[in-house]
C-alpha cells in the first residue's frame, strides 16, 4: 500500500522567527493525522519575492502571506477572490495545477472575532494603519455598517487623517480604534501609534491585530483608560483555519 503523498504549506514574509503559524499548523497536522507539512519562507525584498514565486517548483499546495507582501504579491498571482479583489490584499494562496489563486482571510476572521465584543456604542472607527491588514479590516467595518477614517503618516484622500489630526473630537466621536501597525510588535515591544490615549475612555472598544506580545503598549495605555481591550490572537486562530478551508475547498464550490 502506497504512502499518502505529504502537502507542502508555508508563511511568506520578512521576519519570521516568531512566527505563530508554523507552530499551529504544525500541531494541528501532527494532532488531526494529516500528512502534510508547515514552513517558514523568509524573503528580504520584493525581487527575492517574485524569484521564488516565479520558480518555487509544483510541490506546494499553498501559503500564507504576512508582512510586508500581502499588497506585493498580487501581480505575481493567477488569480484572486473577490474578497481579496476588493481588499487589495492577499494573506492566503491556493496553489491547484500551477495556478496560483489568492484570498484574504484576515477580514472574515477580523469580523467574527470583533463580532464578539462588539457594542451599539460602537459606530465608527478608527484605523491606525494603511497596508494591507488595514485593508482586510475595512471591508469588514463596511459589512458592519460601520464608518471609518484611516490614520497614516502621510494621509491621502478625504478618508484619511494623520496622527497630527487626531484630538479630543476624534477619539470621542470613533469609540472604535483598530492598531494595524507593526508598532509594539516583538522584539520591539516599546513602539506605540501616537494617538492622544487620555481621551481614551470605558466606551471605547480598542482592537490589536498583533499578539505578540499579548498586551502590545497600545493596549496597555488603553487599558488605562479603562477602554475594552482586544488582541489579535482570536482573530489569527480563524483567519488560520480559514485559509486551511481554502486551501482544501472543493474545486467544484471555489470562490470566485
Amino acid at each position: 500500500m502506497g504512502t499518502k503523498k505529504i502537502k507542502r504549506y508555508g508563511l511568506i514574509g520578512k521576519n519570521l522567527s516568531h512566527s505563530f503559524s508554523k507552530d499551529y499548523f504544525t500541531r494541528k497536522f501532527q494532532k488531526e493525522n494529516i500528512p502534510a507539512r508547515y514552513e517558514n519562507i523568509p524573503l528580504s525584498n520584493a525581487e527575492e519575492l517574485e524569484e521564488f514565486v516565479r520558480h518555487s517548483g509544483g510541490d506546494w499546495a499553498g501559503w500564507n502571506v504576512t508582512i510586508p507582501y500581502k499588497k506585493e504579491i498580487i501581480p505575481l498571482l493567477h488569480r484572486l477572490t473577490d474578497t481579496a479583489r476588493e481588499t487589495g490584499a492577499v494573506n492566503c494562496i491556493r496553489i491547484r495545477n500551477g495556478q496560483l489563486t489568492g484570498h484574504n482571510t484576515d477580514a472574515e476572521a477580523f469580523r467574527s472575532s470583533l463580532m464578539e465584543h462588539i457594542r451599539p456604542i460602537h459606530t465608527a472607527a478608527l484605523i491606525l494603519g494603511t497596508g494591507g491588514a488595514s485593508n482586510a479590516v475595512a471591508y469588514a467595518l463596511r459589512s458592519l455598517d460601520i464608518p471609518f477614517l484611516k490614520v497614516s503618516r502621510f494621509p491621502q484622500g478625504i478618508t484619511q487623517i494623520s496622527y497630527r489630526d487626531i484630538d479630543a473630537a476624534y477619539i470621542r466621536n470613533s469609540p472604535l480604534i483598530i492598531n494595524t501597525t507593526p508598532l509594539g510588535m516583538y522584539p520591539e515591544t516599546e513602539a506605540c501609534p501616537d494617538i492622544p490615549y487620555e481621551y481614551l475612555n470605558e466606551n471605547h472598544l480598542v482592537f490589536d491585530l498583533i499578539y505578540n506580545p499579548e498586551e502590545t503598549l497600545f493596549l496597555k495605555k488603553s487599558r488605562m483608560q479603562k477602554a475594552l481591550t482586544v488582541n489579535g490572537y482570536d482573530m489569527l486562530i480563524r483567519q488560520a483555519e480559514a485559509s486551511w478551508e481554502f486551501w482544501n475547498e472543493d474545486e467544484n464550490t471555489e470562490k470566485e
